[in-house]
This record gives structure tokens, C-alpha cells and sequence, in this order.
């Protein structure tokens, strides 16, 4: 269960949360909504480690992960996706997934995870020899999401998972996302379109201006007309 309670984080004299607080299983898939800037990657930069927060706890299977570093979190079974995936242009796809791998010390379990990795993307097999360079975007991020796998995690943080990706391959990605939770490791993603969002997550968080106001299923969601007028912009 990923716990996070109270989150606030202030940069350069600017609060970007301001009492965040949501919850995750691992039995469910979620999913944080919001504009561009309302403060979906500070939260999972935040919980990863990348950002301090000013303020809160994060808790993660009844550990406090609060002032861990970033591997640390990762070595407690957070994974993370960043929105730029951060794919290594000049390695090889597979030496992509290896490299996480032997970073998480877990290279002992790389036919554990290649077989993980396949069940979740199988198109993977058609490029591992590639380098990350010539990949296309969606080929990057089922990569990224691949190497994530690799820390072998017991929840995801998927930052923009479905976006700017064609409709077609929305629906294949939202049946990735499924098998992975299918595996036993839960799944939170962040999102600017919340119809993509609402595809994908049995539970929706919404965050404006750094605050959550917002939780419940899809169906709540579209029928709550004050929080679909500010996820338009109206």
C-alpha cells in the first residue's frame, strides 16, 4: 500500500503542493488527473525521492520513505516511469532492461523479469536489439515502462502514460497496464486527459493548483460537473 499523507513541497518561494494526501493498493489501478502544471509530476518526483518535500509522509508497505534517497525506495518496491521516459539513446533496448537489472542488483533475475516484460509487451521481442535512438515514441515508452518492470516493483508510477499516443495504441497500453496489476503490482499513473485516464484506473485523483479535490471512480468523475469544468479549463 502506497500511503501518502500531507504532501506539501515548496521551490524557489512557490508552494507546488499543498497537502497532498492519496492512497494506492496494489491490487488496483489509479490515477492522478490534472492540467498541465497542477502538480502530477512534483507528486511523483516526490515520492520517488527527486523532490524534498517541505512537508508530510510517505508511507509504502509500513515503511517511511519520507527522507530515503531514490535507490532506496526503489530497493522498497517503487517503481517510477518520468514523462520523458529517459531511454539510453546509444544502448540496445535489451541492455536497457539489463542496466536496471544489475542496478537494482536483480541481474540474477533477468530471465524472471525478460519473461515479466514479455507478457506485459511482447512487441518488445521486435526490437531488443535496437538501440534507443532509432525507437519510435511508443517503442520508448513501453521500453521505459520495461525497464521499470526490471526493479522488479511492487507499485508503478507511470508519469503521463498515455499520452500522445494513437488511439489504437491508447487501448494497447491500457491492457498492459491491466496485465501488470494482473502480476500483483499495483499501478498509479498520472494524466492530463482524463478520458485517456478514465480507460485506464478503477480509482481517479484529481489535483489543482498542488490540491487534491477530487476521488472516486470514473463514473463519479464524469457526472461531477464542477471538477470536469476546471479539468476543461472553463
Amino acid at each position: 500500500m502506497l500511503d501518502v499523507q500531507n504532501l506539501h513541497l515548496s521551490m524557489a518561494n512557490t508552494e507546488i503542493l499543498r497537502g497532498v494526501s492519496l492512497k494506492a493498493a496494489r491490487d488496483e489501478i489509479v490515477a492522478v488527473v490534472g492540467r498541465n502544471g497542477a502538480g502530477k509530476s512534483s507528486t511523483f518526483k516526490s515520492i520517488i525521492g527527486i523532490y524534498k518535500p517541505t512537508k508530510g509522509k510517505i508511507i509504502f508497505d509500513g515503511l517511511d520513505l519520507t527522507t530515503l534517497p531514490p535507490h532506496k525506495r526503489v530497493k522498497a518496491g517503487v517503481g517510477y516511469v518520468p514523462e520523458d521516459m529517459r531511454i539510453f539513446p546509444y544502448l540496445t533496448a535489451k541492455e536497457n532492461i539489463e542496466l536496471a537489472a544489475f542496478l537494482s542488483k536483480n541481474i540474477n533475475k533477468l530471465d524472471e523479469i525478460m519473461e515479466l516484460v514479455y507478457t506485459v509487451f511482447p512487441e518488445v521481442k521486435s526490437f531488443l536489439d535496437r538501440l534507443g535512438y532509432y525507437l519510435s515514441g511508443g517503442e520508448k515508452k513501453m521500453l521505459a515502462i520495461a525497464r521499470s518492470l526490471a526493479t522488479l516493483p511492487k507499485t508503478v508510477l507511470v508519469d503521463e502514460a498515455l499520452e500522445g499516443l494513437a488511439p489504437i495504441v491508447v487501448d494497447r497500453f491500457v491492457k498492459a497496464i491491466a496485465s501488470i496489476k494482473e502480476h500483483g503490482i499495483g499501478v498509479v499513473i498520472a494524466e492530463s486527459n482524463v478520458l485517456l485516464a478514465t480507460k485506464a484506473a478503477e480509482r481517479i485523483y484529481v489535483i489543482e493548483r498542488g490540491e487534491i479535490i477530487f476521488e472516486g471512480n470514473a463514473s463519479d468523475l464524469m457526472n461531477n460537473v464542477q471538477v470536469m469544468k476546471i479539468l476543461r479549463g472553463a
